[in-house]
């Protein structure tokens, strides 16, 4: 009894802000269910084929698992080589580890709105520069999409090197201390012992990455709002318009978000499983 008590605040917090909200979810999603009009009565499969059917589906979805290996990529190599240098430095430690974290004290959302300013082609610092040689960060699809995997490359890079580092920092000295007596190279070594050994850390930030760019919505709405051209619509983006914006229908929003939910489990289940049979190799 001690230990459910114990339990206790925690179950109920999940029941009440994850668990009843999905089933309201699972029910707007096979009901007929408008913005303003409330239920109207169950409409299962119709919201789904429908939700499947918008003509920005596709896109969205390309896109969004475009970003997702973007971001993951180069936020994965570079929190690791981050990771590495603030282990290896003595002198600067203090200072390249508080630095490399500012970034990360700041919420999302005001990241956004500060690159946002940063972006700007008239009230940014790069403004005249933008003038003199005819672009703009935001102007293009391209452009568009290096300009928000910069901002949560700034963003996130401290907080995913903290992670790698507390990973390196449980890897024995001794085992290092062996391969230097055998005469292991830098590159040796990295990749025979730091990377093994680090498996269980990478397979953590991955799936973190992975599930937080495939859920992207604040820096995309704020910064393109899914420009241009309709080219960097993320399918949250896509979930919220539906929503509250243009069809204003909360079944089809509804059924969508499931779309998505059974989807992040299947790529979670589906790392997972490949960093453990990794490990067990």
């Amino acid at each position: 009894m001690t230990g459910w008590l114990f339990a206790l605040p925690t179950a109920l917090f999940v029941l009440l802000l994850f668990g009843l909200p999905l089933l309201l979810v699972l029910q707007m999603s096979a009901s007929d269910w408008p913005l303003l009009g409330g239920n109207q009565g169950w409409n299962f499969p119709a919201n789904y084929v429908e939700a499947v059917d918008n003509r920005f589906f596709m896109d969205s979805v390309w896109f969004t698992l475009k970003y997702t290996v973007l971001t993951t990529v180069i936020l994965l190599a570079l929190s690791l080589g981050l990771a590495m240098l603030v282990q290896e430095s003595t002198r600067w430690k203090g200072l390249l580890r508080t630095s490399f974290l500012v970034p990360s004290a700041l919420g999302l959302a005001s990241a956004s709105l500060l690159f946002y300013v940063l972006y700007s082609p008239i009230a940014g610092p790069f403004a005249d520069l933008m003038k003199a040689w005819g672009f703009t960060f935001l102007g293009t699809p391209d452009g568009a999409l290096w300009s928000t995997v910069f901002l949560i490359v700034w963003r996130y890079a401290g907080f995913y090197m903290l992670l790698m580092l507390v990973g390196l920092q449980g890897i024995p000295e001794d085992v290092y201390e062996a391969a230097r007596i055998d005469g292991a190279s830098r590159w040796q070594t990295f990749r025979s012992i730091t990377i093994p050994l680090l498996r269980p850390t990478l397979a953590l930030t991955t799936v973190l990455c992975v599930t937080g760019s495939l859920l992207a919505f604040e820096q995309f709405y704020i910064l393109t709002k899914g420009g241009p051209d309709n080219s960097t619509i993320t399918v949250v983006q896509l979930i919220y318009s539906m929503a509250f914006q243009g069809q204003n229908d909360l079944g089809v929003a509804g059924a969508l978000s499931v779309i998505v939910l059974l989807a992040l489990v299947v790529i979670n289940i589906a790392q997972i499983r490949a960093f453990g049979r990794k490990a067990e190799d």
